[in-house]
């Protein structure tokens, strides 16, 4: 596999000193690229052994290079009798496909790596664009935050203690019993930090591909057309989304955190952490992952202190790469239960996901009856609190109005019968419910 220059892209540097902030300027050269030609090459060859034949302006597509540049360089592999032309396209273009020589090169490439995709950016690249980036840099205010709550339903008192947290981005716990809405607190803190970020599809270090963009974390976002400089070209090797929220609970391994090469393709996935950057990454029910706390937090132990981690590719050399995200622990337990003070530290905010007050518990039903498509009746709640809560001290959980009137919903469909708050439909699904997820009887 070929080697990458390990000096940062001009481009990449000029993007860094504009003021709009972080964006990826597109390539003039190869050069810019911080790709080598032979490398560059290799990706065409096996794009067009996959598809059989495309336009040089569909391989630009493909590979995420400008078509300016690439022209050179598929002349050259004309030349050299690996593509030949098998008709024209529009825009004066041709479209290629592979000779015999062509093919074996394919295939040698294919062997020696199987990535087809968009080109990759040079790890250094990536992590100028990081530290550009970094949620950090935003200090969320109280404006923010309400602004990131307002389709859920938070006692404003949390937000004296949640407000100060965010703003630090240092990273907390979220603990409680289950049920009050931890998960969903978490998820939502990412959206305090508003802009959309920049990331790369791939990266390569010392020959090797590393997948970065992940479809079930990172969401593209179309790029704002406003205005004379976002309109210009950018480096379409990379991809704007949205600040991601990499949520992992009870599956969570320590081969998830790092680098996972598959040796049959040569072609490295990275970590859950890497995917996190510039956003939040959420340890859901912490304590109950298949490894012990204590394991997983010592290999955090540096990298929350220092903002930077380790990894070691397929090759055994070790990386420093960002660790800039905001790191968020929800857990059913105790924090000093799982870790040890030395770890407490490092997480400096303990803040607990207390159980939903009687005006809360109110105006969760509020929301839920209006997507539910129900009229939200204040007796019928005040009924289900009277009977169903209070003679048995029965905690009222954030989730609860949500399962019940989903559950509601669930009955009067079977039924045939008209979506309602009823008394009498609460204490059918009352004693199912509460029996099955609660365990009381």
């Amino acid at each position: 596999m070929a080697t990458v220059t390990s000096q940062p892209q001009e481009g990449l540097l000029a993007a860094l000193m504009m003021d709009e902030g972080f964006r990826p300027s597109a390539p003039r050269t190869i050069e810019e690229t911080g790709l080598s030609t032979s490398l560059i090459e290799s990706l065409i060859c096996k794009h067009v052994a996959v598809v059989g034949n495309n336009s040089g302006r569909g391989i630009s597509d493909i590979i995420c290079l400008p078509f300016r540049i690439l022209d050179d360089v598929l002349q050259s592999l004309r030349t050299r009798r690996i593509l030949v032309h098998t008709g024209s396209a529009p825009l004066n273009d041709y479209r290629y496909c592979l000779t015999d020589e062509g093919r074996v090169r394919a295939q040698a490439a294919a062997s020696a790596c199987a990535y087809v995709g968009p080109a990759p950016v040079p790890l250094m690249d990536y992590v100028l664009s990081v530290d550009a980036q970094a949620i950090r840099a935003e200090a969320p205010k109280r404006e923010q935050l309400a602004k990131a709550f307002t389709d859920i339903s938070v006692d404003p008192a949390l937000f004296e203690s949640l407000g100060p947290a965010v703003n630090s981005g240092a990273g907390l716990f979220l603990y409680g019993a289950p049920g009050n809405g931890k998960s969903t607190l978490a998820r939502q803190i990412t959206k305090c930090f508003g802009q959309n970020v920049w990331l790369p599809y791939a990266l390569i270090e010392e020959g090797q591909i590393i997948k970065l963009f992940d479809g079930a974390y990172h969401v593209a976002v179309k790029e704002d057309s406003d205005g004379i400089v976002k309109t210009a070209e950018y480096d379409r090797r990379w991809v704007q989304v949205r600040r991601p929220t990499v949520v992992v609970g009870g599956e969570l391994t320590m081969d998830s955190l790092e680098i996972r090469h598959d040796p049959h393709s040569n072609v490295s996935e990275a970590p859950l952490q890497l995917k996190s950057n510039c956003g939040c990454l959420l340890i859901d029910d912490f304590g109950r992952q298949r490894i012990e706390p204590a394991e997983l937090l010592n290999r955090w132990i540096v990298p929350l202190e220092n903002r930077y981690d380790f990894l070691t590719l397929a090759t055994g050399r070790k990386l420093q790469v960002p660790f800039e995200q905001l790191i968020i622990f929800s857990t059913n337990l105790e924090p000093a239960d799982l870790v040890d003070e030395a770890f407490l530290r490092r997480i400096p905010y303990k803040i607990e996901i207390a159980d939903a007050s009687e005006e809360e518990f109110h105006k969760l039903f509020k929301i839920y009856a209006r997507s539910s498509q129900c009229e939200y009746r204040k007796e019928v709640v005040d009924y289900l609190i009277e009977t169903h809560f209070r003679p048995l001290s029965r905690p009222m959980r954030r989730c609860q109005p949500r399962d019940l009137l989903s559950q509601i919903g669930n009955y009067c469909r079977y039924n045939d019968l008209p979506m309602e708050m009823r008394p009498e439909y609460f204490d059918h699904v009352v004693k199912s419910y509460f029996t099955v997820v609660i365990g009381e009887k």
